[in-house]
């Protein structure tokens, strides 16, 4: 018996919840998955896991070795991470998660470069405008645009800014004027992202302070690439990331709506279950996309 990859197997088992999931994350079948730890449990002369038909959960015995095994299993990580870091070799499988729209304008524009540059690494990206369970799912690295992150187990990192602005196509503004202050906005067709904290109520940041403006977007998407659409088409005015804005906006199909005001600043953060930069393929993946930003 492989005892590393048994105590691997048996981490990924409980992290996923499953025997199914933790299969298809290795790439092995769950009945192999079953086996191994039915020799285990054999071999420790103790049940680890309980099992119905419809849970599983961790005896005490279980939980016991569950937690030896995660300390061993990070030692072992960190000292080839260190060593792969050392040679230049970063290989494995990267499993991250990031908002739909980052990955469209952002991460499929650097990935084929840094695949070809480690041409041994794995890569799953997940792309999900929800923020979800990083261990449920089975993630090294999930990416957030956030104004802040909330206090957790996780930890995170800033690794960059974006901006987010009000922006309109040149046919509404000809058809309906500029708004010549933020209270103005008030008096023309909004369009609002559903995900945002700002759907309805608008922090626009200028010269002279800050504005709050109440606003009822007759219109709501959940899909910022939906929602520079319908600008571009002139459905209204409504605010970007500047990720997404920045082409149409050089192009000419956008302009700034209020140029001298904007949302407060979002950040980007790299949040990972463990210490960020103890995994050579994580510390990799940031260092290309700091590049990229």
């Amino acid at each position: 018996m492989d005892k590393l990859s048994v105590m691997n197997a048996f981490c990924r088992i409980v992290d996923r919840g499953s025997f199914a999931r933790a299969a298809e994350d290795l790439g092995v079948s769950a009945a192999l998955l079953s086996r191994e730890v039915k020799l285990l449990e054999n071999s420790l002369g103790c049940t680890l896991l309980t099992r119905t038909t419809r849970s599983m959960s961790l005896t005490d015995q279980g939980r016991l070795f569950y937690d030896a095994a995660q300390d061993i299993l990070g030692a072992v990580d960190r000292i080839e991470s260190r060593l792969q870091a050392q040679s230049g070799l970063v290989r494995g499988h990267l499993r991250i998660n990031a908002p739909n729209s980052f990955g469209q304008f952002v991460l499929s524009r650097m990935l084929p470069d840094f695949l070809k540059q480690h041409p041994d690494l794995k890569v799953t990206l997940s792309l999900d405008d929800q923020v979800v369970d990083m261990i449920e799912g089975g993630f090294d690295l999930s990416l957030r645009i956030r104004a802040e992150l909330p206090d957790s187990a996780l930890r995170a990192r800033r690794i960059g800014d974006v901006r987010q602005r009000v922006f309109a196509a040149p046919a509404y503004l000809d058809r309906a004027g500029a708004p010549s202050t933020p209270e103005d906005l008030q008096q023309h067709e909004t369009i609002g992202f559903l995900l945002a904290d700002h759907l309805a109520v608008w922090q626009l940041n200028g010269p002279e302070g800050s504005h709050i403006v109440n606003l009822a977007p007759k219109v709501r998407v959940g899909s910022s690439v939906v929602l520079r659409d319908l600008l571009i088409a002139g459905h209204g005015i409504g605010t970007l990331p500047d990720f997404i804005s920045a082409e149409a906006e050089a192009r000419g199909d956008l302009v700034r709506v209020l140029p001298q005001h904007e949302l407060p600043r979002r950040h980007v953060y790299a949040v990972t279950a463990s210490q960020l930069g103890a995994d050579a393929k994580v510390s990799a993946f940031l260092d290309h996309l700091r590049a990229a930003l």
